[in-house]
Parts: C-alpha cells; sequence; structure tokens
C-alpha cells in the first residue's frame, strides 16, 4: 500500500567477479544498481495519480508477472506500452519521472553500488548505465552518480509531444547487445574487454557478450 518494492533487498552487491580492470563497465539499473524494480513502483505510482486507468495498471502488472516467471520476450509489449504516451506532453512526463524517482527511487540504491563504480572510475574505465529504463528515468540516476552514459529506451517526440514509437532499437534482451556494440565502437573499446553487472535472466545475450560478466544479486533463474 505505500510503493514499497516486496523484492526490496539492500544486500551485498556483488564485485568480486572482476579480476583486473577492464576498459569498459556497463551496469543494469533495476535490481542491480537498485534494490528495486522501478517499473513496478513506476506503475503504482502513475495509477495513484491518475495517470494510469487500473485496467492499464493491472495489464502493466501483467508484463511485469510475466518477466518473473521466466517470459522473457517482451519486446512487443515494451513497444505497446511507449505507445500509450501517444499525445502526452515530454515536458509532463519528465517533470512527473524526476517526482517519482525523487519520492520512489532515489533512497534505493544498493551501498555495493557505489563502491562498484568507484571500482571501475579509480581504474579510468569508461561507465555506462545499460537498462530497459527510459532515458527520463535515467536522467536523475546520472546526475546523482556522476554518470554520463546511458543506453537505455527512448521514444519520439515531435514538437514537445510522444509519437507513440520508440526512438530506436528497444533496449532489452539481444537489443542491450546492439545498443552496447554501438556505444562501444563509438568509444573505441570492445565488449571483449567489457565488464557487464546485472541480476537479471533476460540479460544472457548480453552476459555472454562481455568478457567479463558479473551477476549480483541473481534472480532464481
Amino acid at each position: 500500500g505505500d510503493g514499497a518494492d516486496p523484492g526490496f533487498d539492500e544486500g551485498v552487491f556483488w564485485v568480486d567477479g572482476v579480476d583486473c580492470p577492464v576498459a569498459l563497465a556497463l551496469f543494469d539499473l533495476d535490481r542491480t544498481l537498485l534494490a528495486v524494480n522501478s517499473a513496478r513502483l513506476w506503475v503504482d505510482y502513475e495509477m495513484r495519480g491518475g495517470y494510469l486507468t487500473r485496467w492499464q495498471a493491472v495489464r502493466a502488472a501483467a508484463w511485469i508477472g510475466t518477466y518473473h516467471i521466466g517470459f522473457t520476450r517482451l519486446e512487443s509489449l515494451l513497444e505497446e506500452a511507449i505507445a500509450t504516451l501517444a499525445g502526452s506532453r515530454e515536458e509532463d512526463v519528465r517533470a512527473r519521472t524526476e517526482a517519482f524517482y525523487a519520492e520512489r527511487i532515489a533512497h534505493t540504491y544498493r551501498p555495493g553500488a557505489f563502491e562498484a563504480l568507484k571500482l571501475h572510475r579509480d581504474a579510468g574505465d569508461t561507465v555506462a548505465l545499460l537498462t530497459s529504463s527510459s532515458n527520463y528515468l535515467c536522467a536523475p540516476v546520472l546526475r546523482d552518480l556522476s554518470l554520463e552514459h546511458a543506453l537505455c529506451n527512448r521514444f519520439e517526440v515531435e514538437e514537445g509531444v510522444f509519437t507513440g514509437g520508440a526512438a530506436g532499437p528497444i533496449c532489452y534482451a539481444a537489443g542491450k547487445v546492439a545498443h552496447a556494440v554501438v556505444f562501444a565502437e563509438a568509444h573505441g573499446h570492445s565488449l571483449a574487454a567489457a565488464t557487464f553487472y546485472t541480476d537479471s535472466m533476460s540479460d544472457l545475450p548480453m552476459l555472454e557478450a562481455v568478457g567479463h560478466p558479473v551477476v549480483g544479486p541473481p534472480d532464481p533463474r
């Protein structure tokens, strides 16, 4: 009832999977840097604010539920969710996301996340988020973590209004690999010499693509 994620866990963030400094470090956000699933909290926040109908909220919760029971091909469902933004003003969504972040997310970073970020910063690595979250949620995360780069889902905007389409490929599952390849090439890195941190089975393609995969705290799968 208070919007807390039932899976909230401040437990240890695993950083011991990295044996040596690497050139590129990529971090998942939900339940990796954060101890919560921000998508679940966002649905609750939007419904309480009157921006989602109860039916839309139930449907969104069902999408999240299918992910947690092992159905990981959610690309089309993410596209459908983005489509619901059609006609909304970008500035309104940006402002709501900032308020949501301050109320529900800013206090949920895992303590070990800061240790892992420091590890890579001290090594001189390029550090970036690699997440299925939107660029609107990534913006305050980048600010608070003093990061420059976010590989994430972005939405088409025309004259300040969402069209309902995604701007670029969906950043999820194998789509994360596509985003990472483009980013690595643009910054002179190789995924073979990269680290990726995540908790999620849906990120298996990305874990297999990097030279230093780190899973923690892992989901049961």
